[in-house]
């Protein structure tokens, strides 16, 4: 369940003349009864010419500490990488970026056990002040994978300008 404030809605004009709502942004909600659920959210974001990644934890029932999320800024190659793993052309992703203050790190891989979801994704963070590290950990269906491929696939599209 989305419990993130409602951002306002754009709309553009479709030659029907009906205005429709496209967000740019999607992300997958993972509360738990022990609290301990997070949230990733990716969001386009063409001036940068790059997608943003959020991560955020649990911080009630259904709520998400959004002052404490960690953020990734994905250029082309972090989307090429990640795509390989959504098309099953490689087992998992594992991406690094290294800051001044921060080192942020990104893991989505498959998973083999039936019992469990078939993909795994964790984000995390370590500031070079506190030197503790901040982690996000959710369990990715298939129909959310599917739904983040033809997300990313339509970023890579839109930032090349195609």
């Amino acid at each position: 369940m989305n419990t993130e404030p409602e951002k306002p809605s754009t709309s553009r004009s479709s030659s029907s003349k009906s205005a429709t709502h496209q967000p740019s942004d999607y992300a997958i909600y993972k509360p738990n009864s022990r609290g301990t659920g997070g949230v990733i959210r990716f969001e386009i974001n063409k001036a940068k010419a790059s997608v943003f990644v959020d991560a955020a934890l649990q911080s009630g029932e259904k709520q998400f500490d959004w002052e404490k999320k960690i953020t990734m800024k994905w250029g082309l190659s972090d989307l090429g990488a990640m795509l390989a793993t959504l098309q099953g052309r490689q087992p998992q992703t594992k991406l690094f970026h290294q800051a001044e203050k921060a080192n942020s790190a990104f893991e989505f891989s498959a998973r083999e056990d039936a019992q469990r979801a078939p993909y795994m994704m964790t984000m995390s963070r370590q500031d070079e002040s506190q030197k503790s590290v901040r982690k996000v950990s959710i369990p990715i269906t298939h129909a959310e994978a599917a739904i983040l491929e033809t997300a990313l696939r339509t970023a890579v599209i839109r930032l090349l300008g195609w």
